[in-house]
């Protein structure tokens, strides 16, 4: 393993010590002043990804992800007032819980760090500063390793948040950046002992990745295979509404719908459904059912099913009842987020008991699937998994317990 690699590891975990037992007014010091600093080096990060962006250009067709990795001065003021956002947060650590038991000892449950947090994700530079933001809040120490496509406004982001934490007198290695995008020394990463957590944030591929070589525990996040479905009875300018938002709102995220289910009872709407989407030039594929309604639309594959597109495409199929819709849902879902947009509340309830995903939505966008628009301030990702946290990882989600028993003389008998 790379000897660099192992120092970054001993390095987070003193800082991850010190950051512990750091006092909440001055984390909060430190992510404003931070957001301050931002701000102030507009022309250096713009630079930076002009860079990253000159050369992503140049070297991929498929410009799909551009979007993620495109800076300008309105998301340079977004990732500065997410990190004062997060500054202003109630703070979770020392939150305590506590009891006497039978024999008299008093036993708190205590919130406290996970310690060391690693993140690989993609080309979105904000996650860098978020990813700080909360680990920071939350008394943690954080490594990145953040893609190729966006590695100079990175490695910028990383110096104004380390010179940051040095203005302040703290340890600038509360974050380290891996600026090595071999495959390599990311898969010495995954096995990196010194990791508390490993959060893996971008494609299916990834994340499979991560989780078949990862040696430290996983929270899965990012995949958004995510499906609407149209119910026998709806409103029908409210669906086409949510229909186009979850498509086109924003199509390479991964809250974004990909798949659009719509109940054989509804047929007879299909065409203006599928019009509103034709009008954001959304690219349509259907099941036999539905090519066999609009003659435009191309014959969707298996395959199709279980893609995230991250693009202005979407599979459409008729099903014939409610629990056919689940069943296509709890199949081929990444478990992320699913909507119904119906009018009848018994069946929204059914449908929200049995769609096996972190966040299932009735008549809203699967868009909303977000920390920030959850109300918590920001999130690190949306985990897709039950174990540890599931949905929007908030500051309470990048923190664990352990438990504190004051005694004056117990034993157990």
């Amino acid at each position: 393993m790379s000897i660099n690699l192992l120092e970054m590891g001993q390095k987070a975990k003193t800082a991850a010590f010190e950051l512990a037992h750091l006092a909440a007014n001055a984390r909060q010091e430190v992510l404003e002043f931070s957001a301050k600093q931002l701000l102030a080096q507009k022309e250096a990060l713009l630079a930076a990804n002009t860079l990253d962006v000159q050369a992503y250009q140049k070297e991929n067709a498929d410009q799909r992800f551009l979007d993620r990795l495109l800076l300008d001065e309105q998301k340079i003021n977004a990732m500065a007032t997410g990190l004062q956002q997060i500054a202003l947060l109630p703070d979770p650590l020392g939150q305590m819980n506590g009891w006497v038991n039978h024999a008299g000892l008093k036993i708190n449950q205590v919130r406290v760090p996970l310690g060391v947090v690693g993140m690989i994700y993609e080309a979105r530079p904000n996650v860098t500063v978020d990813a700080f933001g909360l680990c920071f809040k939350t008394g943690n120490a954080v490594i990145l390793r953040g893609g190729k496509e966006a590695m100079q406004t990175n490695i910028c982001l990383s110096e104004i948040l380390r010179a940051s934490l040095v203005a302040k007198g703290y340890n600038p290695d509360a974050i380290q950046l891996i600026c090595d995008p071999s495959h390599q020394l990311a898969n010495e990463f995954m096995q990196l002992k010194d990791l508390d957590v490993l959060i893996p944030r971008g494609s299916a591929r990834l994340i499979r990745a991560v989780v078949a070589n990862a040696k430290v525990p996983v929270i899965e996040t990012g995949a958004g295979n995510c499906h609407l479905y149209i119910d026998r009875t709806f409103d029908l300018e409210m669906a086409k509404q949510i229909v186009v938002n979850a498509k086109t709102q924003r199509p390479s995220v991964c809250n974004a719908a990909e798949k659009l289910l719509i109940h054989q009872d509804a047929k007879a709407f299909v065409g203006e459904i599928l019009a509103a989407l034709r009008a954001e030039n959304v690219e349509i594929l259907g099941d036999e059912a539905i090519c066999q309604l609009d003659k435009n639309v191309k014959l969707a594959t298996k395959k199709d099913w279980e893609t995230e597109y991250n693009d202005y495409t979407i599979a459409v199929k008729l099903v014939e009842s409610l629990d056919e819709a689940i069943a296509h849902i709890n199949r081929y879902s990444t478990k992320h987020s699913e909507a119904i947009i119906t009018n009848d509340y018994q069946r929204s309830q059914y449908f929200l008991d049995r769609v096996d995903s972190a966040c299932v939505y009735v008549n809203a966008s699967t868009r909303f699937t977000d920390g920030f628009e959850f109300g918590f301030g920001a999130e690190i990702g949306i985990s897709t998994q039950k174990l540890h946290a599931r949905g929007p990882l908030g500051l309470k989600e990048l923190t664990t317990t352990k438990y504190t028993i004051l005694g004056d003389g117990q034993i157990r008998k």
